[in-house]
């Protein structure tokens, strides 16, 4: 499968080890179970590492890059990266990080989202590469043939009940008398304990990577593995990405951030980024570009003298939406995002239109009022809003403060007729640099 998205060509030329330095700087260590011992099979040569993605919804989001771009990180590095899709463990569910007891998904669900995500996973990697290609992996294909008393038999002696109890993820919700944790969930260690070990004997995986709140099943993991194969395997975990406050970072006050373009419009992945905080805007770009420690010197410089540019913003939001998107979704996106600053509408699609004006205020129009001369452009203002009187939308448009469809009218003797409408139903009306109001014709 191709490479279709626009990374940088691999540099091998240090040592295989540089990549620990690498994620230093980039603010993605937080803790690895030996980091000496790690640090010198790394310089030895290639490994092989992997990272889990349980398919809880039809799309991966925002919050599933930093472990799916650390692979790619270590893949530019020469290492032998592994995505896991949950196929098994997405029927039981991670109790890690989750206050609440999941709703259990239906094998038919499962095997749609596996299905979805599984497109996007092959996205990030190169899974032609010469020396050291990709490889997709489901762990429902092992875990699925395992009788339950062959896996408590064999696998479940190897894992004392008192270490599993002492997990964060198991203990928080014990502790919580009201929720506590089932039998299912408990397990889930185990499950991923045991894919641990299975890459360990099928692919020689030595390395698991995972976001801080997968530690403890991690740990699990490298232990059942070193009990049952004899062998040294590691785990990394890098810190949960969040915001300056704290709060989990992927997520908008009208939800998650999705990967797919049918759940998150390239328009509104774009925006997302574009607007990210001051405070959170260098970490984001060191985190989740793999833009070169000059580059983000330059744009924190560059922040830091002129934050009202927004350039490390717009550099974020440009390089996400290219790597999740492609270069035409961005071209696309930049299109759309100058609707509401002026920009012309020559170009802009239906689809881009929607979904830029989906949050301005809009009022129904009958279309019989455009008919014929056509209707007063004051008495549309006022229609729509954007003035409360006949007097002020005179006013305003003498004034030169009153645009259709993003371009200015010159005063109030202009008709609005049919054939001003967008797409043959909308006609978007703006005063000033950004109030805006859009009819429709129902």
């Amino acid at each position: 499968m191709p490479l279709v998205t626009c990374f940088p060509a691999a540099n091998n030329g240090g040592l295989m080890s540089d990549i620990l330095s690498e994620l230093d700087w980039r603010g993605l260590y937080a803790d690895s179970t030996d980091r000496d011992a790690l640090a010198k099979r790394l310089a030895e040569g290639p490994t092989t590492l992997y990272a889990g993605f349980d398919p809880t919804a039809d799309s991966l989001h925002v919050g599933n890059l930093v472990p799916l771009l650390a692979l790619r990180r270590f893949q530019r590095a020469g290492h032998h990266p592994i995505a896991l899709a949950g196929g098994a463990t997405g029927m039981v569910g991670d109790p890690s990080g989750k206050s609440d007891e999941r709703n259990l998904q239906t094998p038919d669900q499962v095997a749609h989202n596996i299905a979805a995500i599984r497109g996007q996973l092959t996205k990030f990697l190169d899974f032609d590469a010469a020396a050291n290609p990709a490889r997709l992996v489901n762990n429902g294909d092992w875990i699925g043939p395992i009788s339950f008393l062959e896996f408590l038999r064999d696998t479940g002696k190897y894992i004392t009940v008192n270490s599993m109890v002492a997990k964060d993820s198991v203990r928080s919700r014990m502790e919580d008398r009201g929720t506590g944790i089932s039998f299912t969930e408990f397990s889930y260690m185990l499950l991923q304990g045991y894919d641990f070990f299975h890459l360990r004997k099928t692919y020689n995986c030595e390395l698991q990577v995972g976001a801080t709140d997968q530690w403890g099943n991690i740990t699990v993991g490298t232990e059942l593995t070193r009990k049952k194969l004899g062998a040294t395997v590691w785990g990394l975990v890098f810190p949960l990405l969040t915001k300056s406050d704290g709060s989990k970072y992927g997520k908008t006050a009208t939800g998650t951030v999705w990967l797919d373009p049918k759940k998150t419009s390239p328009y509104r992945f774009y925006q997302f980024f574009v607007n990210a905080d001051d405070a959170d805007v260098v970490k984001l770009l060191k985190t989740l570009t793999f833009l070169s420690r000059e580059e983000i010197t330059a744009l924190e410089t560059e922040l830091t003298a002129n934050p009202g540019a927004r350039a490390a913003q717009k550099a974020l939001a440009r390089e996400m939406t290219t790597l999740v998107h492609g270069p035409e979704a961005l071209a696309a996106a930049l299109k759309a995002s100058e609707i509401l600053f002026g920009g012309s509408l020559e170009g802009v699609t239906e689809a881009i239109f929607n979904d830029v004006v989906g949050e301005v205020p809009t009022k129904d129009l009958e279309k019989v009022r455009l008919e014929g001369p056509g209707a007063a452009i004051a008495d549309l203002i006022v229609q729509s809003g954007l003035e409360a009187s006949k007097g002020a939308a005179r006013k305003a448009l003498e004034a030169g403060g009153i645009y259709l469809n993003n371009v200015r009218v010159p005063d109030h003797t202009r008709t609005v007729t049919v054939a001003d409408l967008l797409f043959g139903k909308h006609l978007l009306l703006r005063k000033g640099k950004r109030s805006y109001a859009v009819l429709t014709v129902k």
